[in-house]
């Protein structure tokens, strides 16, 4: 809904921090990535839910911040962006576009990012992509950025975009390219349509929530309830829809659509 306005206060709850002394500095936007990561899940639940999504900041708010749910990059990152310019940081949206397994790279559109000012630097803000930063990227390209993540690069890739890659060993793994070019949220609906309604799409395939976590993430998806913890990885098999159900409320706080 165009002039929907977000409760800020309530918003800042959500992800567990209070209102005060959050200035528009880089110390502050690493707080709010950081926090919004380990309070809101990366989740394409709605899309097996037969509940469609819609790029209506409103309703966004509503399912994140009111029903506590989390959601994929066009509603995570939609709603962030919000946040961040209620609190006076500079922002635009940006169209990423991933990388495939293949090497190849998705359409316009796949991805929705932010870059964001924090005093006098820009930096590159995603809330919405899963295992990927804990913290912002400086916006520098070409400058070896460690994140708790792991090490990140921005650099140049080819026809005006940009790469986000992550170093594997000794080599880089493209992450994805973008164009610093400002988007507004409604550019993405036809991507969004795309991604919960063909069966092209991988969120199309099958369920997965996933959240950070102090000492690392866990994931489930229909055939497994992954957590990594200090490094040690642990694999449960869930072998029932009703099992799957019981991790969700249990580890993530989300009722499944049955229960609801």
């Amino acid at each position: 809904m165009d002039g929907f306005e977000i409760n800020t206060n309530v918003y800042l709850a959500r992800i567990g921090l209070l209102p005060d002394h959050l200035e528009p500095v880089e110390e502050v936007l690493r707080i709010l990535q950081r926090s919004h990561l380990l309070a809101v899940p990366f989740e394409n639940l709605d899309i097996h839910w037969k509940r469609p999504i819609v790029l209506d900041l409103e309703k966004i708010y509503e399912k994140i911040v009111v029903n506590r749910r989390g959601g994929f990059c066009y509603e995570l990152n939609g709603l962030f962006n919000e946040l961040l310019r209620s609190l006076g940081f500079p922002t635009r949206l940006i169209s990423a576009r991933v990388f495939r397994d293949d090497g190849s790279t998705g359409p316009e559109f796949d991805h929705a990012a932010i870059i964001a000012t924090a005093g006098e630097d820009e930096y590159l803000a995603d809330v919405g992509f899963g295992d990927f930063t804990t913290e912002p990227l400086r916006y520098s390209l070409g400058t070896e950025q460690r994140d708790p993540a792991g090490i990140f690069v921005i650099r140049k890739f080819d026809d005006g975009y940009l790469e986000v890659a992550k170093r594997e060993g000794d080599s880089w793994k493209g992450e994805y390219v973008f164009k610093d070019e400002p988007r507004r949220l409604s550019e993405f609906a036809e991507m969004c349509d795309f991604q919960q309604y063909s069966p092209e799409s991988h969120f199309t395939k099958g369920k997965v929530c996933s959240i950070l976590t102090a000492n690392g993430r866990k994931t489930l998806t229909d055939k497994r309830f992954i957590v990594n913890e200090n490094g040690v990885r642990n694999e449960t098999d869930v072998v029932s829809e009703s099992e799957f159900d019981q991790i969700l409320e249990r580890e993530f706080g989300i009722h499944s659509v049955s229960d609801v």
